[in-house]
């Protein structure tokens, strides 16, 4: 299979981004931002395709989305506005308190991914690599310094992605009293320096 990396996606793949983002994290982000046809909405409206690469096959079908996030931006900026519109006023409210729980403080010079989505049907054919690749080499076109990820302790699979692709353990963050909101218990923090080409 011909995969291709490249930046964006185009308003009339909003849909297939969000659903793609969905089928990757509602495991931890449904008691909080479902059901589904909200989430998927919600989504729908708060993707932003200035912070995602995607992975398209021959035919030009999104295969899979990186996100991340700098200073400047991030894949996941929906307010809570975009909340309220999806959940109304006090739903927004809550679910923006809850969700900030997993929100990350970012540090000049770091590239913080920001998920990795593949579609079920491309699973298991390199589309994953190829993705996280690309996310180091648009860190290292950005002037970035390291790219951090959180891997949650329920998907060991993308852990092995990562170590195999150099990223190392930093530290940990545990869910505390959220554990059951969100069904982890706790987020490895993960890192890839940004080798000195000099």
């Amino acid at each position: 299979m011909t995969v291709s990396v490249s930046r964006g996606f185009a308003p009339d793949e909003r849909a297939r981004a969000a659903a793609l983002f969905w089928q990757a994290f509602s495991g931890k982000l449904s008691r909080v931002m479902g059901p589904d046809a909200r989430g998927l909405a919600f989504f729908e409206r708060a993707l932003n395709p200035d912070f995602a690469l995607v992975a398209r096959d021959a035919d030009g079908r999104m295969l899979g989305l990186a996100g991340y996030k700098t200073r400047d931006g991030g894949l996941t900026q929906g307010g809570l506005s975009d909340l309220a519109r999806v959940y109304g006023w006090f739903g927004a409210l809550w679910r923006g308190l809850v969700l900030s729980v997993l929100e990350r403080d970012l540090k000049p010079g770091v590239f913080q991914m920001d998920g990795i989505c593949v579609a079920t049907e491309a699973r298991g054919q390199g589309v994953g690599t190829l993705l996280l690749r690309a996310i180091k080499d648009e860190a290292r076109r950005l002037g970035m310094h390291e790219v951090q990820l959180d891997v949650i302790d329920t998907n060991p699979r993308a852990r092995i992605l990562y170590e195999r692709e150099g990223f190392q353990a930093i530290g940990q963050d545990h869910t505390g009293p959220f554990k059951h909101l969100f069904g982890f218990s706790s987020a490895s923090k993960m890192r890839w320096v940004v080798p000195d080409v000099g």
